[in-house]
């Protein structure tokens, strides 16, 4: 029996340098290290303080160049530092949300003075994006943020929170930690307890997907959500001998050609009046995906950690709604496999049968995702009977050919879900795009031998995608689909996460469920 990534298991090892009373070296990290968000405090402004502050002092400074009473005291303690920068050659073609950096301030016990351009009434994605910019300048001794009387200090202190993030559970050096936040503004009733609820869903999805395969497997998936239990929310894993009770052929054919087992995973957050239809959100959580005997290429192939964005971003969606008690009903759903070729593994041409009954033709098995969610997203419909269902994926390249890594493609079968959606996605900075779809798209699945193929060919890959899963959503259940195989996991930075897994999605459900789905 091999054990995982093909090794032996360390009791099957050659006797080395080791004895028996020293510990075998780790070979597989754990992904148990959790990433939390930045100590954080809102406080009235004290004066008197500030000159005593060590580490980073910032202060919000209006892009006019006007001293309020904090950019007063600071200008008076560093003997007019503020007045000569915003009389300085050049000040006036400054933009808002750009961060001005004075090193070793005199009479400021602080390392740095950033000067911070913001107008009062500053909009949320300014905000966030200048938050970001801050955190980029945390060290070790944290930093105090002199906001004043800024009309909104929770989405800059939101922004640098998204922002200071960093993965090295796999690395053998650790980063530094950040020292703490203290923001003083004149309004510091702000809700911290709801800010870090969302930073640590966001922090959740992305350490999920950031993982490798070989430390984030599909048992290791399944015990990570499981530990969620602690914060309310129930917890079922389906076992593969379950799936086979339930009918769910098509998810199964996709894990059956890996040594690894795969499951689906239940978690129930009731936050909402007993008997509440709850809102439904389904994840692909395909943990690895080679393409299976359809393989995949070589060149970009290790990042196929990521194919596990959908049920990543439902985990971490489920998480933020926890911590922060919302007052709804919301189930969530994943199913979780690996995707290999094996002598076991699903071939094209291969015909499976879905929990729903109706059979498909496998005409290329990297097109997985769509075998695993429709057996999930039936189930769900089945056992809950939810007011409402959205599944998400990292399901077509076609996607990213559509719309880039900007925007996650929409499809829906309801104008009023949607809208609520784009609405929330809007609100929180995260790009979507609503598709189209229709007959024509769909017809791209008959098959000669079965029900429906899997696939339809190159001509608009993502809209017959959700066509295919649209098969599986009953008439009376409003439904979205949402395609992040472009926005999961980046090449390069944003501003308000680094490069890798971004966390996409779970700001705008939890925006969907609090304006929609609460009270």
């Amino acid at each position: 029996m091999r054990g995982q990534g093909g090794s032996l298991p360390l009791k099957q090892r050659r006797p080395g340098r080791f004895g028996p009373d020293t510990p075998a070296p780790q070979i597989y990290p754990r992904s148990d290290d959790v990433t939390d968000p930045l100590a954080l405090t809102f406080a009235e402004t004290d004066l008197d303080a500030i000159a005593a502050q060590k580490g980073r002092i910032a202060v919000v400074l209006d892009p006019d160049g006007g001293l309020s009473v904090v950019a007063r005291r600071v200008n008076k303690l560093t003997r007019g530092a503020l007045t000569r920068l915003t009389e300085a050659a050049g000040f006036a073609d400054k933009k808002a949300g750009e961060v001005i950096t004075l090193a070793w301030p005199q009479g400021l016990a602080a390392e740095a003075l950033d000067v911070v351009l913001l107008p009062r009434r500053a909009e949320t994605a300014l905000l966030r994006k200048t938050g970001g910019k801050l955190a980029k300048l945390l060290g070790a001794d944290g930093m105090l943020v002199l906001a004043g009387n800024l009309n909104l200090p929770g989405e800059l202190a939101l922004g640098m929170m998204l922002r200071a993030y960093a993965y090295d559970a796999q690395k053998t050096e650790k980063a530094t930690p950040n020292g703490p936040v203290q923001v003083m503004c004149a309004r510091p009733d702000v809700d911290v307890a709801a800010l870090q609820a969302i930073a640590s869903g966001v922090f959740f999805t992305r350490d999920l997907i950031n993982a490798p395969a070989n430390v984030l497997t599909t048992t290791r998936f399944a015990d990570q959500l499981a530990e969620l239990s602690h914060l309310g929310i129930e917890i079922e894993v389906l076992s593969e001998d379950r799936l086979r009770d339930l009918g769910m052929g098509a998810l199964l054919a996709v894990g059956q050609g890996s040594d690894s087992p795969s499951s689906v995973v239940v978690m129930q957050w009731r936050g909402g009046t007993g008997d509440d239809a709850p809102l439904a959100l389904v994840g692909k959580g395909v943990v690895f995906d080679t393409g299976g005997i359809s393989l995949k290429g070589a060149a970009g192939m290790e990042d196929m950690t990521m194919d596990m964005g959908g049920a990543g971003t439902v985990a971490g969606t489920m998480k933020a709604l926890a911590l922060r008690k919302a007052a709804a009903n919301v189930v969530g759903l994943v199913g979780i496999v690996e995707n290999m070729p094996s002598g076991s593994a699903v071939r094209p041409g291969d015909v499976v049968t879905t929990m729903k009954g109706d059979t498909v033709e496998v005409i290329n098995t990297d097109a997985e995702g769509r075998l695993v969610l429709c057996d999930v997203m039936w189930y769900a419909q089945e056992r809950f009977h939810p007011k409402a269902m959205i599944d998400l994926a990292t399901l077509t390249g076609a996607c990213i050919v559509a719309l880039g890594h900007e925007n996650a493609g929409v499809f829906s079968n309801s104008d009023p879900l949607c809208n609520a959606f784009l609405k929330a996605a809007t609100a929180e900075g995260e790009g979507a795009w609503r598709l189209p779809m229709g007959q024509g798209y769909d017809d791209a699945l008959k098959s000669r031998i079965a029900d429906m193929k899997n696939v339809g060919g190159r001509p608009g890959g993502a809209i017959v995608a959700a066509q295919y899963l649209r098969r599986f959503v009953r008439d009376e259940t409003p439904w979205i689909h949402l395609d992040i195989a472009g926005v999961a996991s980046l090449k390069g930075e944003t501003a308000t996460a680094p490069a890798g897994a971004t966390g996409w999605g779970v700001m705008a459900l939890n925006r969907l469920v609090k304006d929609g789905f609460e009270g």
